[in-house]
C-alpha cells in the first residue's frame, strides 16, 4: 500500500508548472482583452477624475410615498436617462432614506446630465380649451396668425403655436387658425370647460347634444369654472415663480393651467383633463424631417392601450375650432407644444414638431422612453471636484501604497531572505491581476477607482503578504521537525491552506457586508478589498505553492543555504527522522531511533 501512496504523491508533486502556466495563460488573456478593448486603464471616479456631484432629496407626490422601491426605481431611471446622453461612466446612488446621490465625471455634459437626473418627467396629454399669451406680448398672435390687437380677445382667437401633429405620413398643414367671436375671458373660460364635460363624440365622429345637466352639475361646473378663471386671469407666464405654481398638486384628471414658450413668446393655458398619459407611450425618438421644413422632431409609438385613447381624443379635438382642436404635451407642468389636429390619428403613431434643436429634441425623446420618476426631488447641492484635487489625492494615495509596499519588501528580505523573492514574485503577480480586473470591469459594471478604492488596494497588499508568510512558517516549521525542504513544502501545504482559506473568508465576508450596508465612495474600498481577497486565494493556490514546489528542488534551497531563509541551523531544527524496522514482535513492528 505503500508504493501507489508515494507514486501519486510524486505525480502530484511533478506538475506544478500546469499551475504556472494557467495563471500565466490567464494574467496574458485578460491583459490582451484589455489592450483589445482600448481600456487600458482604470476608470477614475469623480474624486481622482474631477467632475460633479449632485445631491437631491426627494418629495413625496399626490399617490406616491418616500419608500425604498420608488427610491431604486428613481435611480434605475435617472440611470438610463443619463446613459442615453453617452454618459456612462456617470454613479448613480441612494444615500439614505430620501436622497440620491449623481456623480458626473469631467468630460460629460455634466449640464445636460443635470437637467435631466432631477426632472421628474411626467408627460399628459390634455385638450386645449383656452389659450393668450401673456406678459408684454399679451393680445398678440401667434407665431401662425396675425394679432387680433385687443387684450380683451379671447385666447380661442389665437392660433396655436408653429407645432403640428400628425399620424404616419398625414401632415398637419400650417394654416391659421379662424377667427373667432371676441368675448371675455371668464366666458371662454366657462364655455371651454362645459364643452369639455360634455359626452365625447360616437364612434361615426358626428357629434351628439348632451342632456341639460342637473343643478348640482351645473353649480359645481360654475364654481370650477369660476376658480379656474381667476388663477387663468392672474396667471403672468413670464414670471418663473408663478409659472413653476401654475399646476401645481394638480391631478391628473383635473382641469389646470400651464405655461409654454413657443419661439420667445410665453403663453397661458386652460388645460383639460389627461386625455393621454407618457406612460403609455412605448417608445421615443428624435429624427430630423429630411422632406419637409418642420426640422429636428419627435417620433411617439404609443402602445395598444394608449393608441385607442390617442386616437379617441384626435377624434374629438378634429372637429372643433381653435385652440379647441389642439392638444397640449405637459411635460412636469410645463406645455412643451401644442399641435393641433385637423384628422384623427389611429395608427398608433405620432410627431412632436416645432422650434426643436437637435439637442432639445433628443432631450425630450430620451425623457420621454425612459419614463416618469415615481418622486419629486429637489436639489440639496451641486459640488464641483477639480481635476488638480483628484491628482493630488491620487498621488497621495499611490504615495502612500508606494511606502508600504517597500515596507514589506524590507521585512520579506530581512527575515525571509531568500523566500522573499517568492513572497514579491507573487505580489507582482497579484498586482497585475488587480490592475488589469480594474481596467476591464469599469466598461463591464461601471467599476470606479476612488481613493477608497485606492487605500483597498493598499490594505490588501497586507492581507496578500500575510498569507505568504502563514505558508512560510509552516515550512519552517517542518524544516524545525526534522524534516527536508520537499516534504517539509508538502506537508505545510495543507495545514497552511487551510488557515489562509479561513483568514480569507473573514476578510471577503466583512468587505461583502460593508458593501451590502453602505453607500456612496465606501462601496468602493469594500469591493476592492472583496477583489483582492479573492485574488489572493487565486495566487497563493496557482502561483505561491507551485513555485515553492519548484524550488524545493533547487539546491540553493533544498540544501538549505544561510541566505535562503530555510537554514536548518538557523530555525533550530532537531537532527533528522530516521526510521528503521526490526522484525515483527510483541513490542510492535516499527522503532524509531535518533541519529
Amino acid at each position: 500500500m505503500a508504493a501507489p501512496k508515494k507514486g501519486r504523491s510524486a505525480s502530484a508533486q511533478s506538475k506544478p508548472g500546469r499551475s504556472l502556466a494557467l495563471i500565466l495563460i490567464a494574467i496574458a488573456g485578460l491583459t490582451g482583452g484589455m489592450f483589445a478593448t482600448g481600456h487600458t486603464t482604470p476608470r477614475l471616479g469623480i474624486d481622482l477624475a474631477g467632475g460633479t456631484s449632485i445631491t437631491l432629496e426627494a418629495k413625496a407626490d399626490q399617490g406616491s410615498a418616500i419608500n425604498k422601491a420608488n427610491m431604486d426605481t428613481a435611480v434605475e431611471i435617472m440611470n438610463r436617462r443619463v446613459n442615453g446622453l453617452g454618459v456612462s461612466e456617470a454613479e448613480v446612488q441612494t444615500q439614505g432614506d430620501k436622497n440620491i446621490i449623481v456623480n458626473i465625471p469631467k468630460g460629460t455634459n455634466s449640464k445636460e446630465a443635470r437637467a435631466q437626473v432631477g426632472t421628474t418627467a411626467k408627460l399628459y396629454f390634455r385638450p386645449v380649451l383656452a389659450q393668450e399669451a401673456t406678459g408684454a406680448a399679451a393680445g398678440t398672435a401667434s407665431p401662425s396668425a396675425s394679432a387680433t390687437g385687443s387684450s380683451s380677445a379671447s385666447p380661442s382667437s389665437t392660433a396655436s403655436p408653429s407645432a403640428s401633429a400628425s399620424g404616419t405620413g398625414e401632415k398637419a398643414s400650417d394654416s391659421s387658425s379662424p377667427s373667432a367671436t371676441a368675448t371675455s375671458q371668464g366666458r371662454a373660460v366657462t364655455d371651454a370647460l362645459k364643452a369639455d364635460s360634455t359626452p365625447s363624440a360616437s364612434a361615426s365622429g358626428s357629434a351628439k347634444a348632451s342632456a341639460s345637466p342637473s343643478a348640482s352639475a351645473s353649480t359645481s361646473t360654475d364654481a370650477e369654472s369660476a376658480a379656474l378663471q381667476a388663477k387663468y386671469a392672474a396667471l403672468d407666464c413670464t414670471k418663473k415663480s408663478v409659472r413653476t405654481k401654475a399646476g401645481e398638486g394638480v391631478s391628473p384628471e383635473d382641469p389646470t393651467v400651464a405655461c409654454g414658450e413657443i419661439s420667445g413668446v410665453w403663453y397661458k393655458y386652460v388645460l383639460g383633463p389627461s386625455a393621454v398619459a407618457g406612460t403609455e407611450i412605448d417608445k421615443a425618438k428624435a429624427v430630423f424631417d429630411t422632406q419637409g421644413a418642420s426640422g429636428w422632431q419627435v417620433t411617439m409609438d404609443f402602445n395598444s392601450k394608449g393608441t385607442k385613447k390617442f386616437a379617441d381624443i384626435t377624434a374629438q379635438l378634429a372637429q372643433n375650432t381653435q385652440p379647441q382642436n389642439e392638444f397640449a404635451i405637459v411635460l412636469d407642468g410645463d406645455v412643451v407644444s401644442s399641435p393641433y389636429v385637423q384628422n384623427a390619428i389611429s395608427g398608433g403613431n405620432a410627431q412632436i414638431s416645432g422650434s426643436f434643436t437637435q439637442e432639445e429634441a433628443q432631450n425630450l425623446a430620451n425623457m420621454l422612453s425612459y419614463g416618469a420618476l415615481p418622486l419629486s426631488f429637489k436639489e440639496q447641492s451641486v459640488t464641483t471636484v477639480t481635476a488638480a484635487l483628484g491628482g493630488d489625492q491620487l498621488h497621495a494615495g499611490l504615495l502612500a501604497g508606494a511606502i508600504g509596499l517597500a515596507l514589506v519588501v524590507i521585512y520579506l528580505v530581512a527575515y525571509y531572505r531568500g523566500l522573499a523573492l517568492v513572497a514579491l514574485a507573487s505580489l507582482l503577480v497579484s498586482g497585475a491581476l488587480t490592475y488589469v480586473l480594474m481596467a476591464l470591469l469599469g466598461p463591464a459594471i461601471g467599476f470606479a477607482l476612488n481613493l477608497p478604492a485606492v487605500c483597498g488596494a493598499i490594505v490588501a497588499i497586507g492581507i496578500t503578504a500575510d498569507s505568504f508568510i502563514v505558508y512560510f512558517e509552516r515550512i519552517r516549521d517542518e524544516i524545525r521537525e526534522g524534516r527536508t525542504l520537499r516534504p517539509a513544502v508538502e506537508r505545510a501545504w495543507p495545514r497552511a491552506r487551510r488557515t489562509i482559506l479561513v483568514s480569507d473568508f473573514v476578510s471577503f465576508l466583512a468587505a461583502a457586508v460593508l458593501f451590502i450596508v453602505t453607500v456612496g465612495k465606501v462601496q468602493g474600498f469594500a469591493f476592492t478589498l472583496g477583489l483582492t481577497t479573492v485574488l489572493d486565494v487565486v495566487v497563493v493556490f496557482f502561483f505561491t505553492k507551485p513555485l515553492m514546489t519548484l524550488l524545493a528542488r533547487r539546491k540553493f534551497f533544498a540544501n538549505g543555504h544561510k541566505w535562503s531563509g530555510l537554514d536548518p541551523k538557523s530555525l533550530g531544527a532537531q537532527p533528522p527522522i530516521r526510521r528503521t524496522r526490526r522484525p515483527a514482535g510483541p513490542a510492535g513492528p516499527v522503532e524509531t531511533k535518533e541519529a
